[in-house]
């Protein structure tokens, strides 16, 4: 049952759902790459103007912070991101992106909000609304995070700019982020709910030549299939069936044409890994493996590894995430309200915001795809088969959530799990280094 605090916190937002949706879709043609989000930061900028928030812009890069003091009690951070992804759209939707833009390597490509960071910032700012509007419901200080280049490591990029020293420091930090699930249904856990990431690029050389010719070369590209082929035996070999592991090579990119053998090959490399034990290992074994693979070929030159990114593993504090969950289930009740049984593989960089400042920290998933796609899988069985492969998942040049209800659901369970801590009528949860 939703609390009196909370009624009073969503008092309004019936009416403001059409203009978010609008917001929501504006964001969504106009995606922006990590670090580039300049116009979404002056929308993000220009709207907490407005609503009477203390803006400041520019954090990380492109990061934007909002602050609202509401007399004395707790602070409260609340986190949304905003890059887009270097995805060409498929959706078909009338809003969809044709953006494009220089990456960071200076090539141009694509542009699509394919994992729902347009859905945040649209979700933070509904309910950054409703706070400033409903003064009278809560007390304490909000601090509102627009962070940058999540999909790179952006909230790192923050913390260095200053950002505990320069922010009201809170006493827990929220995050959500919308998943492929049916819209409704919200999930999180106590502990480890998401992976880390390790993303790496590994240069490999090789002699070039004629391509009728190869015996007077050393073949990278042959290496390089050396080395995707044997990276799948690290999950499938050395690591256990009740541990969890994932390695993917996302990128692969050598020659320029069909008979010529190149002196290159550059493969993009994504860990996920759930403790720092398989960490460690899984690491190991890509060096092992791709250092072996070289020298198994002849190559006339040791390959570079270099690291690009790098997230840890998500932690939930556990009496936090006790007060978020119990707040989550009385907002939209036990039915439409899972504890995860087990760590998701996805990453994410929003811990290192609880971390840097010492405090805990609560994420969790909201769905956002239409129900109807899910006709013959109860949630339950979700959680334990994943999800059907008719649904896009996030990354998908086909992934969108469904605005309505999507919007107003994502609002509602920013507020919800933020009530426990700035309504002093609803149970005040230990803060800071109690908690």
């Amino acid at each position: 049952m939703t609390t009196p605090a909370l009624a009073r916190l969503l008092t309004g937002l019936p009416d403001r759902l059409p203009g978010l949706r609008a917001v929501y879709e504006d964001l969504h043609a106009h995606p922006e790459l990590s670090f580039q989000e300049f116009r979404t930061a002056g929308v993000i900028s220009g709207r907490l103007r407005g609503q009477g928030w203390d803006v400041t812009e520019g954090v990380g890069g492109t990061g934007v912070v909002g602050v609202l003091a509401n007399g004395e009690g707790p602070v409260v951070l609340l986190r949304a991101d905003m890059d887009g992804l270097p995805v060409r759209e498929r959706t078909g939707l009338p809003y969809a992106s044709r953006a494009t833009a220089v990456d960071s390597e200076g090539d141009e490509v694509p542009v699509m909000h394919a994992c729902g960071h347009d859905m945040h910032v649209t979700c933070l700012l509904g309910a950054t609304a409703q706070l400033a509007a409903a003064r009278g419901a809560w007390r304490g200080t909000v601090v509102a995070v627009f962070q940058p280049a999540e999909e790179v490591g952006g909230a790192p990029a923050m913390i260095e700019d200053g950002f505990p020293d320069r922010f009201p420091r809170a006493d827990v930090c929220l995050g959500q982020h919308v998943a492929p699930a049916p819209v409704g249904f919200v999930g999180t856990r106590p502990g480890p709910v998401m992976a880390a990431s390790d993303s790496l690029r590994v240069r490999l050389f090789g002699r070039g030549g004629h391509g009728s010719t190869p015996e007077s070369t050393v073949d990278p590209v042959v290496m390089a299939a050396a080395v995707v082929m044997r990276l799948q035996t690290i999950v499938s070999r050395e690591t256990g069936a009740a541990q969890t592991a994932v390695v993917t090579v996302g990128s692969l990119h050598t020659g320029t044409k069909e008979n010529i053998i190149p002196d290159t090959a550059e493969l993009r490399i994504n860990i996920r890994s759930t403790t720092p034990v398989i960490r460690d290992r899984v690491l190991a074994a890509v060096e092992r493996i791709v250092r072996a693979e070289a020298a198994a070929s002849g190559a006339p030159k040791d390959p570079e590894i270099t690291v690009l990114n790098s997230f840890p593993v998500t932690v939930n504090d556990e009496r936090a995430t006790d007060t978020v969950l119990t707040a989550l289930t009385g907002a939209f009740g036990r039915e439409r309200v899972f504890t995860l049984p087990q760590t998701l593989t996805g990453s994410e960089d929003f811990g290192v915001f609880g971390t840097a400042l010492g405090v805990p920290s609560v994420f969790w998933h909201f769905g956002g795809a239409d129900p109807a796609l899910f006709r013959d899988a109860a949630p339950e069985s979700l959680l334990q088969d994943g999800l059907p492969a008719t649904v896009p998942a996030n990354h998908s040049p086909h992934f969108a959530p469904v605005p309505d209800p999507t919007i107003g659901i994502g609002v509602t369970a920013l507020l919800a799990a933020a009530a426990p801590w700035l309504c002093p009528e609803d149970p005040r949860p230990a803060t800071g280094e109690e908690a």
